[in-house]
């Protein structure tokens, strides 16, 4: 029989004659990470270089005030129109050295009187909270809206349709409850412009779903007037379900669409609990909101135009229900 031959000695790969005492001491550190190595002081005097970095410094101040998810109103003009509307925020941030103007001058006398904190920053700091070098050295970062419950919404306009019927009975039209409710309007402005409409008709709030729907941001505020801190705002899950949840409390509810049976005013439900539903212009509402809805009524037009900006719908829409309850009435 052949013997096999063993070779003695280190073999290759294993570590030869020192693996025993390389045992137990894991694996090799890397090169930067060796106090006496090269590499570790070179790594040491990019960590102070990359520190040093005065955009990286700013980069960090901010970031210990700020988030992603904060909003900010940017520019002379903008800040301005905000701070005369009443748009709720918090803070003032001004470039330090700002060449004043009347513009600034007045902002920072509005922020006083709204109580809002006033902070200086250099160009690097305010380029990066406004995420663009044209803020004109004033920002504002407002303070998130504060949304209603449909469910006080409701508790609230039924309050009130009660106390006014005490009052006078023969208001009973007029006071009935009404809402406006809006699926898939995404635009901010339209939104503002919806909220300013339905202040002046005397609607009792305005529900929004909480996806694919503009929210009461600062440019919404604006465009509100101011209506938007008096007329509340309710931001549900499932417009379709919410809808569901206020007819089982009496509500009717109406669809604005260009093909409706009734021309919008005399669909027969003007002087009941009241929910005119609102879609986009382009998609108008979906279909599942739509089989809640008692009637779909439209607002006539001539052949030239094919539908309206859900804003100004909403004007004409909340009109004619105001003017059917007063003939009620």
């Amino acid at each position: 029989m052949m013997k096999t031959m063993v070779k003695k000695g280190p073999t290759k790969g294993s570590g030869g004659k020192h693996r025993n005492k390389l045992r137990g001491h894991g694996p090799t550190p890397k090169a930067e990470d060796r106090v006496y190595h090269k590499a570790f002081r070179e790594r040491r005097a990019a960590d102070k270089r990359r520190a040093a970095d005065p955009r990286l410094a700013a980069r960090r101040r901010v970031d210990r005030f700020t988030s992603d998810s904060d909003e900010f109103v940017i520019g002379r003009n903008s800040v301005l129109e905000a701070l005369r509307a009443h748009v709720p925020a918090s803070v003032l941030y001004v470039l330090n050295r700002i060449e004043h103007d009347d513009r600034t001058r007045e902002i920072i006398r509005l922020a006083g009187l709204e109580g809002l904190k006033i902070l200086e920053a250099d160009r690097l700091e305010m380029d990066r909270i406004a995420r663009t070098d044209h803020h004109q050295g004033v920002i504002i970062k407002a303070a998130p809206y504060q949304y209603h419950t449909l469910q006080e919404l409701a508790d609230k306009a039924e309050a009130k349709a009660s106390a006014m019927k005490a009052a006078s009975p023969a208001a009973r039209a007029l006071a009935q409850p009404l809402f406006i409710a809006l699926d898939g309007v995404t635009d901010p402005q339209n939104l503002g412009a919806v909220i300013r409409s339905a202040a002046a008709f005397g609607a009792n709030g305005v529900i929004i779903p909480e996806r694919r729907s503009a929210s009461v941001t600062a440019s919404a505020w604006k465009v509100s007037a101011g209506a938007a801190a008096h007329l509340p705002v309710a931001r549900v899950v499932n417009l379709t379900k919410a809808i569901e949840s206020l007819k089982e409390r009496g509500y009717y509810s109406i669809d604005l669409d260009g093909g409706g049976t009734a021309t919008v005013g005399e669909s027969g439900f003007e002087s009941d609990p009241l929910i005119v539903v609102l879609g986009s212009e382009g998609k108008g509402i979906s279909r599942l909101v739509r089989e809640q809805c008692d009637s779909i009524v439209s607002i006539p037009m001539t052949s030239l135009v094919e539908s309206l900006n859900a804003s100004v719908a909403a004007g004409i829409a909340l009109f004619s229900v105001h003017q059917a309850r007063a003939r009620k009435e």
